[in-house]
């Protein structure tokens, strides 16, 4: 099962499975009762939000077929095609503002369809960095899903290779680590690549508090 970006996308997924091992007329009508919650739960949501998450790609396709865990031969072709999908910013420059970095971070809209806030504008679009990773060490609600970043700007550096590196991953950690559960924020528009330049400042600038 492939959850990469969406609890939702596993719970229909968890729908499909449930279906298929029980028998007969019930099988249906209990899958059609899950749905029909899911669809009340998250009234929200838009069809084009639906549809991203109901709908694999290419490659979450893959790493379903193979459990997360594909053979090297597919894993090197999914990070391919994923460092193709990456876009930069007009301007070239990766390395953006860290103070809107930070506030991005904070946003606890990563982009899941149950935000407590409707926000149809996508004004309030972030990161909810926190929620899987340490980062600033002010910061004392972090999650653990994902490695502590405290002090990561510290140890790598600014050079054009840390920076680069950096930048693609945000954008779509596939291209680094085949079936990552990371979101892909760039890859699936949810933050622009300017954002995602912010986002690398906050991690490796040296003013920024998750290097002090």
């Amino acid at each position: 099962m492939h959850c990469v970006n969406s609890k939702l996308v596993c719970t229909l997924l968890l729908i499909g499975w449930f279906g298929s091992a029980m028998a007969g007329e019930d099988a249906t009508v209990d899958a059609e009762r899950l749905q029909d919650a899911l669809r009340r739960s998250f009234s929200g949501a838009t069809p084009e939000e639906w549809k991203t998450r109901v709908e694999q790609d290419r490659n979450q396709t893959l790493c379903s077929r193979y459990r997360n865990a594909p053979p090297p031969d597919i894993a090197a072709a999914i990070s391919a095609e994923a460092l193709s999908s990456v876009r930069y910013p007009e301007s070239n420059k990766l390395l953006g503002d860290w103070k809107k970095g930070e506030q991005l971070a904070m946003i606890s809209g990563g982009g899941q369809v149950s935000r407590i806030v409707p926000d149809p504008a996508g004004t309030r679009r972030g990161g909810n960095c926190f929620a899987c990773h340490a980062l600033s060490v002010k910061e004392v609600a972090a999650g653990n899903l994902g490695p502590v970043l405290t002090g990561f700007g510290k140890a790598r550096g600014t050079s054009t290779e840390t920076v680069r590196y950096t930048y693609e991953k945000i954008y779509n950690a596939q291209a680094y680590f085949a079936c990552s559960f990371m979101p892909r924020f760039g890859h699936n528009g949810w933050l622009t690549p300017d954002q995602i330049a912010d986002l690398v400042a906050f991690l490796l600038d040296p003013q920024s508090p998750v290097n002090r």
